[in-house]
């Protein structure tokens, strides 16, 4: 049906402003289905089968324009539809994106997000942490989790605050990630196929399980064939160009045969290896092979488009907001695991090709 304009619809209030009675007339619902069906969750009253008349209702209340009134619901339901999220830095295009899906679904939801730096520094961690709660969010949305223990988890258990873990996983928490142990897998596959055997890795942070399950998944698979890289050659760095430069130099550094292939835990640490590696006049795709991690919108459109590990960036973000508003509702959290893919291009095929010496 087409939804009338201005003056034209039901029920405005003083303002003429739509109100609640606005948008449930329009939808031919009662205004408490259509309460229901613009809160967090989805309504308990409606049917998983009609699922198609919530989505009817949220359109008509986005065209007609209509606005929660947040303080008079938080009254009613001991909420602020504030939701807290903590992250490395904002600056990291990974991050960014995760962040953009968080807080996409958060505004579908009637949620705003308050996000906070914390530079992956315990003492700014626990500092933001105590900023957020002071705010009185609902949740917290943690994109810094500490693999093994984590004094912030305990925190927010201790305090009884839902929280969720997204990107990174630790213990039994709730959280959303990508399967970063097959995406090291993946890269391994991609170079044993193309001839490697000889290869290093730029390794990460240890305290991030992202880094230790695309190391793990990358190591197992060259054991498996045999090869397992020299741990001279599995290097530890940041998460970040300047950590791919001095993990690179190091790798090339070391003693014995230089490696045919680096896998960088990182799309940003790759790129620090492919500034070293040309800076060394090394042919990257020809004399060695590079791939990255997490695919972001620029590794492909690099002077030499670089090889990737693409993981779900948007979705993870997307999908740890509902995981958080689920808990907030009292239903069961439930860990998720996104796929992760191979997009592989010039860094690790080369114009031409790998060459004939190193196909198995």
């Amino acid at each position: 049906m087409a939804v009338p304009a201005g003056n034209d619809l039901p029920h405005l209030d003083r303002s003429g402003r739509p109100t609640l009675a606005t948008v449930a007339t329009l939808a031919g619902v009662h205004p408490s289905t259509a309460s229901r069906a613009l809160s967090s969750s989805l309504p308990s009253g409606v049917r998983v089968g009609s699922n198609g008349t919530i989505e009817r209702i949220r359109k008509i209340a986005e065209e007609v324009g209509f606005a929660r009134n947040m303080h008079a619901a938080g009254l009613r339901t001991k909420r602020t539809f504030l939701a807290g999220v903590l992250v490395p830095r904002l600056t990291d295009m990974v991050l960014a994106m995760v962040y953009e899906g968080i807080d996409e679904e958060a505004r579908r939801r009637g949620y705003q997000t308050v996000v906070a730096n914390t530079h992956d520094d315990d003492a700014e961690r626990a500092a933001k942490l105590d900023v957020l709660l002071a705010r009185q969010v609902d949740g917290v949305v943690l994109g810094d989790a500490r693999f093994e223990h984590d004094a912030l988890i305990d925190q927010l258990r201790a305090r009884n605050v839902p929280f969720v873990l997204v990107s990174r996983r630790s213990a039994d928490c709730p959280s959303v990630t990508c399967d970063d142990y097959a995406g090291g897998r993946l890269a391994a596959q991609h170079l044993i196929e193309l001839g490697h055997r000889r290869v290093a890795v730029v390794a990460g942070e240890p305290y991030a399980s992202t880094a230790r399950d695309r190391v793990q998944g990358f190591v197992d698979a060259f054991r498996d064939i045999g090869q397992p890289p020299p741990p001279d050659l599995v290097v530890a760095s940041a998460f970040d160009v300047a950590g791919g430069r001095r993990a690179c130099r190091q790798i090339l550094d070391a003693p014995g045969p230089a490696p045919t292939a680096i896998f960088a835990v990182n799309d940003f640490a790759a790129i620090g290896t492919l500034g070293v590696l040309r800076a060394e006049g090394v042919t990257v795709g020809r004399d060695i092979a590079v791939i990255g991690y997490n695919d972001i919108p620029l590794a492909g459109d690099l002077p030499l488009p670089l090889s990737s590990i693409r993981s779900p960036l948007h979705d993870m973000g997307t999908g740890a907001m509902e995981l958080l508003l689920a808990g907030l509702d009292g239903k069961e959290m439930t860990s998720r695991t996104l796929q992760p893919s191979l997009e592989a291009r010039e860094s690790t095929l080369g114009l031409d090709g790998p060459p004939q010496s190193r196909r198995p």
